[in-house]
């Protein structure tokens, strides 16, 4: 079954007729549909990088930065990958029909509150195609059809993917329309998907402020955005040095261009001085520009030509690189402040050994993730034994955090009696 050149109307009509049929299909089905798929990634692999490798060339030629071309770049490691996480997600428990909560109200009726699928989720999503496999997956896991739409620098790479999965899904008995692929048009494309009212239930945009801008302008789906990551590592007074340089280094180094990465690293004025001049030292022999506050700097020793003054913009931008802002703060509650001020809500970190301090830390800052004595970099689908991840919602409303099967669900109420009428 290949991936038709349709209108959005009809991809999101026909992810609409499928979602029906989804939501009566067993368990067993719908995992060997996950199966099939993971299967055809591997036996498809060529085909799937050399589609890609038009795509980076493209993204050469356009002038696209280093860390938009390492995602999305796939090669047959990423591939195989991508395959275990399809994998991982069939074997995670059903959340269709799980029943959160039941009771048996005084007049003898029983209810029960039971999750369900929402029925049409269109996801939009910038550069990485590893996203087409990971949407599909989590959509058909929890029962719903996707609609999925990718940026134009991964156009041949979502193409294929699309099609593989929508080919091996259809094997096993998933519905045609199941997983639809929106391709080749620009913004009015995108407000046509985001205006499908009564069609589409939910839209999930994984990109940058650009887009997400772009969709709060024009969309009457309700939408649930997987925020930017302006997240900070606090080192409270009581921390262990050790663990965090190790941890701060982590936070930034090991993958910066995601949205768990460290951007900011704060750290209290008691233990500055012993920490300081090893972590930035350490920072900076990994690459990091630092740009950090007068108190930091002072604690810098000669190091400090090498570093750059931290702006009020510093603080409050998602670097997404190599580039790490610093400051001195005097308590837990300064610290607190600082992140609440300028975090996005995404992850947040303290190291401390100082239960108060960290329990102060928790309930005192506002984040979907907050982390004691470890790195912010666990935020993230599969870390988390959820298979993968639609993004990071650092909203309040239904998904918070990672938004895997469960969140891809809402419920409903299931009232049973034996000839009850109201009196």
């Amino acid at each position: 079954m290949a991936v038709a050149v349709r209108s959005v109307s009809e991809i999101c009509l026909a992810a609409r007729d499928a979602s029906r049929v989804l939501a009566t299909l067993d368990s067993d089905t719908r995992n060997a549909a996950l199966h099939a798929i993971a299967d055809a990634l591997v036996a498809r692999t060529d085909e799937i990088v050399q589609a890609n490798e038009r795509d980076m060339d493209a993204g050469r030629e356009n002038g696209l930065d280093a860390a938009l071309l390492d995602r999305l770049a796939l090669d047959p490691q990423r591939v195989a990958a991508i395959a275990d996480g399809t994998r991982a997600i069939a074997g995670l428990p059903d959340p269709v029909g799980e029943v959160i909560e039941g009771r048996r109200l005084a007049n003898g009726l029983d209810v029960r509150m039971l999750r369900v699928p929402f029925g049409v989720v269109a996801v939009v999503y910038e550069a990485r195609p590893n996203v087409t496999i990971d949407a599909a997956s989590l959509c058909l896991k929890s029962a719903n059809a996707v609609v999925l739409r990718g940026s134009s620098s991964a156009a041949h790479s979502n193409a294929v993917l699309a099609q593989i999965a929508s080919e091996a899904a259809a094997g096993a008995g998933v519905p045609d329309g199941a997983i639809g692929l929106v391709a080749g048009g620009g913004r009015e494309e995108l407000a046509e998907l985001a205006t499908q009212d009564g069609v589409v239930d939910l839209i999930f945009p994984r990109g940058g402020e650009g887009l997400k801008a772009a969709l709060k302008a024009v969309a009457t789906v309700p939408v649930i955005y997987a925020a930017s990551g302006n997240c900070h590592v606090y080192v409270d007074a009581s921390a262990d040095l050790d663990a965090a340089v190790a941890i701060i280094v982590n936070a930034k180094v090991q993958k910066p261009s995601v949205c768990n990465a460290a951007e900011t690293l704060l750290v209290h004025s008691a233990v500055a001085p012993a920490f300081l001049p090893r972590a930035l030292r350490a920072l900076h022999e990994a690459g990091v520009q630092l740009r950090v506050d007068g108190r930091a700097r002072a604690l810098a020793g000669d190091l400090a030509p090498a570093l750059s003054t931290a702006t009020d913009e510093d603080w409050d931008t998602e670097f997404l690189a190599l580039v790490l802002a610093v400051g001195v703060v005097d308590c837990v509650e300064e610290a607190i402040e600082h992140v609440n001020a300028h975090g996005s809500g995404h992850s947040e970190a303290i190291v401390t050994r100082d239960t108060a301090a960290a329990r102060a830390f928790e309930r005192g800052v506002d984040a979907a993730c907050i982390y004691v004595n470890a790195s912010t970099r666990f935020t993230d689908g599969g870390e988390f034994g959820m298979g993968a991840e639609i993004g990071n919602s650092t909203q309040k409303l239904h998904a918070r955090g990672p938004i895997g099967v469960r969140e891809l669900c809402t419920f409903k109420y299931v009232v049973a009696g034996d000839g009850h009428v109201r009196p």
